[in-house]
């Protein structure tokens, strides 16, 4: 994933910007940049953040930065910003989203003679495909249409140019930018939360597709928003931060919302506690127990002196030893306790799986898990979401290839995906098997989506049923 902030003001901003960026750190791990524009022009900075948090790769670079515009991100990709130098002038750029096409649009490049620079991996920086799409546009703006019609997939985006911040929201908002306002300056933010602290206050949320000029002016709607909205729900679920709000919906009371919905629907079953998988289970578990009326404790503590980020690491031997060794047990709550435990979801299943085994080691005698959403069946197309983008690593594709024997048809995976089929009650009854679960629930879709309160026809749900 990966989160954007950016800056318009009155006086120098460079401190808002350096705060405001960091307050993306839960969505990503490998990079982390900064761009001003100020008297002495474009000035950038990009660190590697995947050993160290943001502020302290940055904190020497803010006695060199100064200017009244910036722009920054948290990446789990490309290293960004770009300064781009085009036929609309200087601009520094940050996206945020996937390019599914991007080798098509890359050999349609190369094809008109046009020059697109390697990373040392050998591979083409996506914003710089953005920036190259852009530069079709009659205008400046008219290259942002053109790229976000352009690009499968999803792209959101800030564009900085000496005027003014251009910012622009993925044409189905499967991400968020919202805006934010003080005495003296404007900013446009990934999450709600980022600015608030910084003195600003709500303003609004732009709308899918939609195109602001925002300057010292204020803002400009130079794009109207579209009417089809597909908000990813996985920002509510799991990769939101707690303090954000989305479409009007905060995080936090979405989750308890969900966890008692989870209840609600839940067999009765006998267990000493409601436990969450921290963090992003904690809030489900929360709102759990508070409809059973089962105690909510907390067995398992993130240490977060030395792991305060929330993602993993791309390699999967790393990620698994992290993820266990940023946990320790509480003896006391687990020995000869029988505990339901709520985790965002299950992907992959190692994870989970290992959690699990923790506990058992510890002397737990029942561990019964509920996901609080449905079983992911495809990899996310959209986003670079780590958690579901290869449906190879699922592990209810897996199953389902374990159960069918070969790889299953659409309609077979429709099946499976249906609560209600037979196909549906195996593939789970394998899964709790396979991980060593007392029993296994998974969510409904609908009553997922109810937790949200949004239609479910502005939620992007394809991860679950593989609807676009």
């Amino acid at each position: 994933m990966g989160g954007l902030f950016g800056v318009v003001s009155q006086n120098d901003c460079v401190m808002d910007l350096f705060f405001g960026t960091d307050y993306h750190s839960h969505l990503g791990t490998r990079r982390g940049g900064m761009a001003v524009y100020g008297k002495n022009g474009f000035k950038r900075s990009i660190h590697n953040i995947e050993n160290s948090p943001f502020r302290t790769k940055f904190e020497s670079d803010l006695s060199e930065m100064e200017g009244t515009m910036g722009i920054g991100c948290i990446s789990d990709s490309d290293p960004q910003p770009l300064i781009v130098r085009s036929r609309h002038g200087s601009y520094a750029l940050v996206t945020v989203g996937r390019i599914n096409n991007k080798e098509e649009i890359i050999r349609d490049m190369l094809s008109a003679s046009e020059v697109m620079a390697e990373q040392s991996g050998g591979d083409i920086n996506a914003t710089e495909v953005v920036a190259a799409l852009i530069a079709k546009g009659e205008t400046l703006v008219d290259g942002i249409r053109y790229a976000q019609e352009k690009i499968d997939g999803s792209m959101t985006l800030l564009v900085m140019t000496k005027e003014g911040i251009y910012a622009a929201r993925d044409r189905y908002g499967r991400t968020p930018i919202i805006l934010g306002e003080k005495e003296d300056g404007m900013c446009a933010s990934f999450e709600s939360f980022a600015f608030l602290n910084l003195g600003y206050t709500y303003r609004r949320e732009l709308g899918p597709g939609e195109i602001v000029l925002i300057d010292r002016a204020g803002e400009q709607t130079v794009q109207q928003p579209g009417d089809k909205m597909r908000i990813c729900s996985f920002l509510w679920t799991y990769y939101g931060y707690t303090t954000s709000t989305y479409e009007g919906v905060n995080v936090e009371e979405m989750r308890y919302r969900c966890g008692a919905s989870l209840a609600d629907h839940d067999d009765e079953i006998e267990v000493d506690y409601v436990a969450g998988v921290p963090d992003s289970g904690t809030a489900h578990a929360i709102g759990y127990a508070n409809r059973k009326g089962v105690p909510f404790a907390r067995p398992l503590i993130k240490y977060t002196p030395t792991w305060p980020r929330s993602f993993m690491p791309q390699n999967q031997q790393a990620r698994r030893l992290i993820a266990k060794m940023k946990l320790i047990p509480v003896d006391a709550l687990i020995k000869d306790k029988r505990l339901l435990i709520i985790d965002d979801s299950i992907v992959r299943g190692t994870q989970l799986s290992e959690t699990v085994e923790y506990l058992h080691g510890s002397g737990a005698k029942e561990v019964h898990v509920r996901p609080a959403c449905p079983p992911i069946m495809f990899g996310c197309k959209y986003l670079n979401f780590s958690r579901s983008t290869s449906e190879y690593d699922l592990i209810t594709r897996r199953v389902i290839k374990e159960l069918e024997g070969s790889e299953p048809s659409e309609e077979v995976l429709a099946e499976y995906a249906d609560s209600t089929s037979e196909r549906h009650k195996k593939m789970v009854e394998r899964i709790c098997e396979q991980l060593h679960f007392t029993t296994l629930k998974y969510h409904e879709l609908e009553d997922m989506a109810e937790s949200i309160g949004l239609p479910e026809s502005k939620l992007c749900t394809y991860c679950w049923n593989g609807r676009e």
